[in-house]
């Protein structure tokens, strides 16, 4: 799949609700809030800071309210997607475009922007523990200058998860495996997961 570079682009490769899609983003876009595309869905910012997403989806459309946790949901119209994962997080979804309350999303957007005026926001924590590099990775980097020196220049979080991937392995030869699918992924300086995020 393309990568999405602008709303208009979302809208179009999502026809089944581009009208809905359309009714939101006019909403949003009424506010003093920026439009951008992050993670290749329109992402709206205060200052550089999210506030809110829009997303469309198969079956339902939605708006991610960022720092969601601090609005008042006097209409009951959020939740929590992921209750194990998200603190800060909180979906309003919709089905159909009869579900579009414009009075009450607009005040419920008022309200994020507000909250970001006031610096309300809960930080995601940082993984603190040590990177354990194994020792199957370990010898591979040592007998290579240039992949350690790739390796060395790598996020932490990017670090951890090649780590982990290898550590993880019960026995040597899906060590070994996995050592070997992973040692031109980290010389081309990319993440474990990356083929996913975009």
């Amino acid at each position: 799949m393309k990568k999405i570079t602008s709303v208009e682009e979302y809208i179009e490769v999502n026809p089944h609700l581009s009208e809905e899609i359309s009714i939101l983003r006019a909403i949003v876009t009424s506010t003093e809030l920026e439009e951008t595309i992050k993670w290749s869905m329109p992402t709206y910012c205060l200052n550089g800071k999210n506030v809110l997403g829009i997303g469309a989806f198969k079956n339902h459309f939605c708006i991610w309210f960022h720092q969601g946790v601090f609005l008042k949901d006097e209409h009951q119209l959020l939740h929590n997607a992921q209750e194990e994962k998200t603190k800060a997080m909180r979906q309003m979804r919709f089905n159909t475009k009869a579900d579009i309350n414009q009075a009450a999303i607009l005040a419920y957007v008022k309200e994020a922007i507000e909250n970001q005026h006031l610096g309300r926001e809960i930080k995601p924590k940082r993984n603190t523990k040590p990177i354990v590099i194994p020792e199957e990775l370990k010898a591979a980097l040592n007998t290579n200058t240039a992949l350690k020196s790739t390796f060395n220049k790598l996020s932490p979080s990017h670090q951890r998860e090649y780590c982990e991937y290898i550590s993880e392995a019960k026995r040597e030869a899906t060590k070994q495996r996995r050592l070997d699918k992973i040692i031109p992924m980290i010389a081309s300086k990319k993440g474990l997961n990356d083929k996913y995020s975009s």
